[in-house]
């Protein structure tokens, strides 16, 4: 869509918004392509108009309401867009051309991954969120310095679970709504419907794994890595690449061997994105990623890292990661021996060369795909966006 952006009000006020903040609709990380500046631009527009109907719905019900609709706004001005993008070249790679369609979808896919966050941060206990206060811990916040009765976090966590709700429902909205095909929206539907649930159930094996990890009767669900990986490809990989894509590509009428040869594309990469993920959520720096370094520790993630971790690591080795991991008062110094466990068992290195090697199975599938060019070089492009990243 060269230079092309959906020409409405809510455009406008999202081209506003993005000059004055890159959070919303930079282009620090798909690129400085025309295409991808349009496209982060068309789809903060939608959010911004699908936002501004539900604040006037939810004031009918009483302006302490709107304080949500604020909330998941400040959310949704950040983000890399990433599952915009895939869903939006999966859409093109079959020969997509409507941009509305594509704004509309990539601010359903954004809507359903605030959804996501908000949850997964009330589960972990996290503190914050792309530089911000976790949306729970925002209305802990409000509960707090409002002198209100009973527990703020608790006040906070509710707030919270219910704006994920919202997100939930207008995601479902959003998608609907897109304006495609009827009998092509139908396709594409089953692979929504089918993304949200997957996640959820993703989701489950990793909270699972975080209270059963490492203990007698895990086993029978198979070793530390292979579940350390069960959890990266459902909770994250599936519904960061592979679905949008497919997503994309069911509403441009794509054929069977189109969505496998997108498949074999996108698995791997999401993959790689999920464990480059694990990397920083251990290494990363706060000042980039907006989340305190070590936060993944701290939270008892059984992420790859710790599962090659716990393989190759001596009876030393397993004492300190059973005494330190998941304890949420770990402090630098405790943080700092992670780390240097993580380096010495060669788990870092073994991460990084995993995903070097489905960064290249990724690239294989895509010189194989009956992509345009114009396709496979964006495509191309999203495989460094998605996996050689400091955020």
């Amino acid at each position: 869509m060269r230079g092309t952006v959906v020409e409405t009000a809510a455009t406008r006020t999202g081209q506003a918004a993005g000059a004055r903040d890159g959070r919303g609709c930079g282009v620090d990380t798909l690129g400085v392509s025309t295409d991808a500046v349009a496209l982060r631009l068309g789809v903060q527009a939608e959010l911004d108009a699908v936002l501004a109907r539900q604040r006037a719905l939810l004031a009918e019900v009483g302006p302490q309401t709107t304080g949500l609709v604020d909330a998941v706004a400040d959310l949704v001005r950040g983000g890399k867009r990433l599952r915009p993008a895939f869903s939006a070249w999966g859409y093109r790679s079959a020969g997509g051309e409507d941009r509305a369609v594509e704004a509309r979808v990539g601010a359903a896919l954004e809507l359903f991954q605030a959804a996501a966050l908000i949850h997964d941060d009330v589960m972990d206990g996290s503190d914050t969120r792309r530089g911000m206060p976790a949306v729970h811990r925002r209305f802990g916040d409000l509960h707090a310095g409002s002198g209100w009765r009973g527990s703020c976090e608790r006040f906070g966590e509710a707030a919270a679970i219910l704006a994920g709700d919202l997100c939930l429902a207008w995601s479902d909205e959003a998608f609907a709504g897109c304006g495609a095909d009827v009998e092509r929206l139908t396709a594409a539907r089953v692979v929504f419907d089918r993304m949200r649930t997957q996640l959820m159930a993703g989701q489950y094996l990793d909270v699972q794994e975080q209270a059963s990890g490492g203990t007698p009767g895990a086993e029978e669900h198979g070793d530390d890595v292979e579940r350390a990986l069960r959890v990266l490809r459902w909770k994250s990989a599936k519904y960061t690449v592979e679905h949008p894509l497919l997503i994309g590509a069911a509403l441009a009428g794509a054929g069977p061997e189109h969505r496998e040869a997108l498949s074999a594309y996108g698995l791997p990469l999401g993959e790689a994105f999920q464990l480059r993920d694990d990397v920083l959520g251990v290494f990363g720096d706060p000042s980039v990623t907006g989340k305190p370094t070590g936060d993944d520790l701290r939270e008892g993630k059984r992420t790859m890292l710790v599962a090659l971790a716990v393989r190759h690591g001596d009876a030393e080795d397993l004492a300190l990661l059973e005494s330190s991991l998941g304890a949420p008062d770990l402090d630098e110094d405790g943080v700092a021996a992670l780390q240097d466990l993580v380096r010495r068992t060669g788990a870092l290195d073994a991460v990084e060369t995993l995903i070097d090697d489905l960064v290249r199975r990724s690239r294989t599938a895509l010189a194989q795909a009956p992509v345009t060019a114009a396709a496979r070089e964006a495509l191309g492009e999203l495989v460094g966006v998605a996996t050689a990243r400091t955020s």
